[in-house]
């Protein structure tokens, strides 16, 4: 990496549990490809401040993770039709002052569903109704699934979500029966922290499950996970989630097109920690 210099574009990450994961990943292809970038993850109780001092600083760009997706929106000067599809912002670029929103987990769920051959008749359970569910339910929707059920525990969120795609709000209370052939987790149950040993779905659904998706980035192996490879499921991870719109976000950033080898090696160095 150059030594920190004056002419340095600097990029940030803003989460509310930030991780190493996204600073690894940039640094070691900022590296790789000689760029005078550095990256640099970041939490705070002042996301106004802090977008504030993106545009002041000439921070080149932001990734946005929970909780601060939709709360980012007002903030910023130009939201793309992928962030204002579905309320939700995941980066910010920075073009001289000018903040542009984005959402790079659609896409990156979408590439998934279609390198995983996903079948669009298959029942799907997806549990969650935040930011990043938005983001997978419609690239469900985007994918051709006409059978989608929302289990959510905050009933106003996820019946939205679901009217908002056409699809179903299931209650968490009592859990929905087991008859789904893809099952998705994207809340926080199973990634490090307090939820770190919770199971997003029962030993039933996921016996019944063909296909167990599980957006938790870190650690890449939950229980669910390790629940399904047991159970001999296939298994989609929140590790090839956050590979894939990492890539598109450095894309973004730089303007440099990375080839699926490089993506592959920074996805793996990101977690040799």
């Amino acid at each position: 990496m150059p030594i920190l210099n004056k002419d340095m574009s600097v990029c940030i990450s803003l989460a509310g549990r930030p991780s190493n994961l996204g600073t690894r990943f940039h640094n070691f292809l900022y590296d790789e490809l000689g760029l005078n970038f550095i990256y640099k993850a970041f939490t705070t109780d002042d996301l106004v401040g802090a977008v504030r001092g993106i545009r002041a600083l000439g921070i080149r760009g932001c990734s946005v993770s929970m909780p601060f997706k939709e709360a980012v929106i007002p903030l910023v000067d130009v939201v793309e039709p992928s962030a204002a599809a579905i309320e939700s912002v995941n980066t910010i670029v920075n073009d001289d002052g000018v903040l542009r929103a984005s959402n790079t987990d659609v896409e990156a769920v979408a590439q998934l569903i279609a390198e995983h051959a996903l079948d669009p008749a298959s029942r799907v359970l997806v549990r969650g109704s935040g930011g990043m569910a938005k983001a997978v339910v419609a690239a469900f929707r985007v994918a051709g699934f006409g059978e989608l059920a929302i289990v959510a525990r905050n009933e106003a969120a996820g019946s939205a979500l679901a009217a908002k795609y056409g699809y179903e709000w299931v209650p968490d209370d009592p859990e929905p029966a087991p008859s789904f052939d893809v099952i998705v987790n994207v809340t926080p149950l199973g990634m490090q922290g307090a939820d770190a040993a919770a199971l997003a779905f029962s030993p039933a659904h996921i016996e019944r499950a063909s296909i167990v998706f599980d957006v938790v980035a870190f650690p890449a192996e939950t229980p669910l996970v390790t629940a399904a490879r047991a159970a001999g499921k296939r298994v989609i991870t929140g590790a090839e989630v956050i590979a894939l719109q990492a890539a598109r976000q450095f894309e973004r950033y730089t303007g440099v097109a990375l080839t699926r080898d490089q993506v592959e090696r920074a996805a793996v160095f990101s977690r040799a920690e």
